[in-house]
């Protein structure tokens, strides 16, 4: 049996609000895995830069060049949030043995026919491995895509080893920029597979509605607190519920290319042109979020799930919430806390353990996650100065050490 290894995962979201960094010991191999988070960092982008990412993000605003930069900018800036976590949990470069970067998504392409021909997470590898001295894996996605996936959500194959409730169906329902579900069979239903897609909007279209309420003033409503002050209207959110995206069939996956500016831009118009006020035309566009959820439940889950466990930024905005249990009637809508995880910090977690599964050449998802036609290994991996060291101590031999803290 080998070691544990020590990983640390990195993740920004397509909110593109920072970076989420966490490190994690990870011993076993499924069905059992064991993690446990040492420590978590997060650190915000400053404004401007947010807005560098968003619009390197839109096929408007985009330029090679400007791109390209920005690739080696978040490099860099993914390597510094990897030695502040260290320096703030006292361990060292040398007591790491990987980081599983999931980048930063700039363009996620889906064809008419729901098919998924592109994908591209920016952020260069070989910058934290040159700067940590740490391997790097990264690149998760592609694999995926080019076995005939979605490649994404990619947090269902975690949910699907550490979350199966041992009697009943279980979603678990991250509302990051873009909305995501796992609907997990119990485990006591052993040849039942569980259900993954994109529900649809989530943060991103929140936030780009927000700043077109504001003139760009406010780029999020804190706590869903102006969204609270409105009403929302059923018969509008009863015609943006006729979207095609709601209809088309799973696996399936979308982006800000979809639930991004543009929509958010249009939604607002049209809330005015309605006679809203712009209250009540964010607390309709809130309203989307939660419905379009609840009725992808409805949609494809073989039973209604008891438990909703929730999950990324949209689980600390309460009308959200609010709206989401009065659409869910029977669920019981919990935090990931409540199950033993950090709901902050879960999805850098995620890319730790999906790091850990592709350094020892395991799949990280299923088939009847993404799509794919077969589970495949996931990741680039760019060699760190502790690559050769690394491959003998977990691949060659058994090693049982373990690092003691700076």
């Amino acid at each position: 049996m080998t070691r544990p290894l020590y990983i640390i995962g990195l993740m920004s979201g397509t909110s593109a609000d920072g970076i989420d960094a966490a490190l994690c010991e990870i011993s076993g191999a499924p069905p059992s895995l064991s993690v446990r988070m040492l420590a978590a960092q997060s650190t915000s982008f400053p404004r401007d830069f947010q807005r560098l990412i968003h619009e390197q993000g839109t096929q408007a605003t985009s330029r090679i060049d400007a791109l390209s930069r920005l690739h080696f900018e978040l490099g860099e800036r993914f390597a510094s949030a990897v030695l502040s976590l260290l320096d703030e949990a006292g361990y060292t470069p040398q007591q790491v043995d990987l980081i599983g970067l999931h980048g930063q998504t700039v363009w996620h392409e889906i064809d008419s026919s729901g098919k998924a021909v592109a994908t591209l997470q920016i952020g260069e590898a070989a910058i934290l491995a040159e700067r940590t001295g740490i391997t790097t894996i990264s690149n998760f996605r592609a694999r995926d895509i080019a076995a005939g996936g979605q490649g994404a959500p990619l947090t269902s194959y975690i949910d699907w080893l550490l979350l199966r409730h041992p009697t009943h169906w279980r979603a678990v329902q991250n509302i990051g920029g873009i909305s995501n579900v796992t609907l997990l069979p119990p485990l006591n239903m052993p040849d039942a597979l569980p259900i993954a897609f994109d529900t649809g909007p989530g943060n991103a279209l929140l936030d780009e509605a927000m700043r077109a309420l504001t003139s760009g003033e406010k780029s999020l409503d804190l706590d869903g607190a102006m969204a609270a002050r409105g009403h929302f209207d059923e018969g509008w959110l009863g015609e943006l519920m006729e979207h095609p995206y709601f209809q088309r069939r799973g696996p399936k996956s979308t982006g800000r290319e979809l639930f991004g500016p543009e929509m958010a831009v249009k939604l607002v118009n049209e809330g005015r042109a309605r006679g809203l006020s712009d209250e009540d035309t964010l607390a309709t566009i809130t309203a989307l979020t939660a419905a379009s959820i609840a009725d992808a439940y409805q949609a494809y889950a073989p039973v209604m799930p008891r438990e909703v466990i929730i999950g990324g930024g949209g689980g600390h905005n309460p009308t959200l919430i609010t709206m989401l249990k009065s659409f869910l009637p029977g669920a019981e809508i919990l935090s990931h806390e409540a199950v033993g995880m950090d709901t902050d910090n879960k999805e850098a977690l995620v890319f730790a353990v999906l790091a850990y599964e592709s350094w020892y050449g395991r799949p990280g998802t299923l088939a009847a996650l993404t799509g794919a036609s077969r589970a495949v290994v996931l990741g680039d991996i760019t060699p760190g100065a502790n690559y050769h060291h690394l491959l003998r101590e977990t691949l060659f031999t058994s090693v049982s050490t373990s690092p003691e803290p700076g």
